[in-house]
């Protein structure tokens, strides 16, 4: 039977089964906790005011490790459709280029993103997605999250994903995180593979956006945690398709009533995905992107004891009910040095690591 939450990395895997109990709205997930629901696991979308996908599965389980599912073949793809279009990203990414050097429009940094919707002959199965994608890159935390209590066109549908990036994790008081931000590709060539490493950790532009996202977790963290430690400098972090920036953070919880829910809330969008200052990135995305649902938002769980995991929800796709349509997206960080075909090129080559999951690479 096909699991209804996954979330699985080096770290350990949790599995949950069907849905007890579905929660639209976050306050709702977090009083059910309050409550003595032993756990709720799902989907935050980007907008937090949207509906939210947290339940109570039937069943669930802490493993080692990701089930040994065999990866079946792939479908075959028979249609694929950009949206938008390149030459329409790269223009909106123009646009946010030309906001963010106006001196009368205080924004340092949006993240745009576009969508590859993929139609296929015959349905996805998500245990062989999952698979190729923990096969892919051991390293991320792959995801799954039936979107089905956020309800409406939500009903059926399935976030599917292989994140780096852990937004924050809580273990009785410790809070851990690792944003990331700045990116180059990977190369099969170990030489170039090495100088694209090289040069991503010596660029000012990636290492300017990167310290945006760190600047503000570290201000989003200091009210509700102690001892909070960021280290000095970016780590440089390999997946199976980009190099990336990433700093740890582990800090203390001030109140022990701090649920990994509510570190989550705090800390989402984080300019990863967002932007700075968030407020106005926010509303820059709506105009120029419009909507974008549970990409780019959270995926994980949280226990009755406050205890959980959560990851941001990028290198995904949603999979439509009858699981023959994946909508893939992917997004790239914007600051006033930006270059538009650079950036178009970067959403290109982080589609690759879902795109690989669905066997349509």
């Amino acid at each position: 039977m096909n699991p209804s939450f996954v979330l699985a990395g080096p770290t350990g895997a949790v599995l949950g089964h069907g849905v007890r109990a579905g929660f639209a709205e976050i306050a709702a997930a977090t009083a059910a906790l309050r409550s003595g629901t032993p756990i709720v696991v799902g989907a935050l979308p980007f907008d937090l005011d949207a509906a939210a996908a947290l339940y109570e599965p039937e069943t669930v389980e802490f493993t080692d490790t990701l089930p040994d599912w065999a990866p079946g073949p792939a479908p075959a793809v028979l249609d694929r459709q950009t949206l938008p279009p390149r030459a329409v990203h790269r223009e909106r990414v123009a646009e946010a280029i030309r906001r963010l050097r106006d001196p009368q429009d205080p924004i340092d940094k949006v993240v745009l993103a576009r969508a590859l919707r993929l139609t296929a002959d015959s349905p996805w199965e998500v245990r062989s997605v999952l698979r190729r994608l923990a096969d892919a890159d051991p390293a991320a935390t792959v995801y799954l999250a039936d979107l089905s209590p956020a309800g409406g066109m939500h009903t059926g549908t399935a976030l599917v994903g292989a994140s780096p990036e852990l937004l924050v994790a809580r273990e009785g008081e410790a809070v851990i995180c690792q944003p990331f931000a700045g990116s180059a590709p990977r190369s099969a060539d170990p030489t170039v593979d090495a100088a694209n490493a090289a040069a991503l950790a010596a660029s000012a532009k990636n290492r300017r956006e990167h310290q945006l996202v760190v600047d503000m977790l570290r201000e989003a963290l200091d009210p509700l945690c102690l001892d909070l430690r960021v280290a000095e400098e970016p780590q440089l972090h390999g997946t199976d398709a980009l190099w990336h920036l990433s700093t740890p953070v582990v800090g203390r919880l001030r109140e022990k009533h701090t649920t990994a829910i509510d570190l989550a809330v705090a800390l989402h969008p984080t300019p990863a995905v967002g932007g700075v200052p968030a407020g106005r990135a926010a509303a820059l995305i709506g105009e120029l992107e419009g909507d974008r649902g549970f990409y780019a938002g959270a995926v994980g769980w949280c226990d009755s004891s406050g205890d959980g995991r959560w990851v941001v929800s990028i290198r995904c796709a949603v999979l439509s009910a009858d699981r023959y349509t994946a909508l893939a997206s992917a997004g790239g960080g914007i600051v006033a040095e930006s270059d538009p075909d650079d950036e178009v090129d970067e959403t290109t080559t982080k589609f690759k690591t879902i795109l690989t999951g669905l066997g349509a690479t």
